[in-house]
């Protein structure tokens, strides 16, 4: 009985990390996704995640999640950077040769943090949003 009971755990925890590997993979696979880190200003920790960026919202998916619903949607309309520093002492868990970005959205003041390679195709897309009427 005792077996029994080891392999249902050991293959409930194999299913459980097969099922985390397919979403982060069906997540980074879409045009515009990308590795982001993100708080709101003034929260202590940054929450990594996966990014989709198009159309006329920002999908934010958290990294370690099971979940299929983005945790956060900015509306691109709604979207406007504020500044963009380096990585610093103070962000610890980042990596350090990312670029941060001070936004204000709808939904409150934001911090984006990408890498250095992401940063200019995300700004063209903030950039070209339509005018809000």
């Amino acid at each position: 009985m005792a077996e029994l009971l080891v392999l249902v755990a050991v293959v409930g925890v194999v299913a459980l990390v097969v099922a985390f590997l397919l979403r982060r993979r069906f997540l980074l696979s879409g045009l515009g996704a990308v590795t982001m880190w993100l708080r709101p200003t003034g929260a202590p920790r940054w929450s990594v995640g996966v990014a989709w960026y198009g159309g006329d919202a920002l999908l934010w998916y958290r990294a370690v999640s099971l979940s299929v619903r983005p945790q956060q949607r900015l509306c691109r309309s709604e979207f406007q950077i504020q500044g963009r520093r380096r990585a610093g002492a103070a962000d610890v868990s980042l990596p350090a040769d990312v670029v941060v970005l001070a936004c204000r959205t709808a939904a409150g003041p934001r911090e984006l943090a990408m890498d250095t390679s992401t940063v200019t195709g995300f700004l063209s897309w903030v950039e070209s949003a339509p005018p809000v009427r």
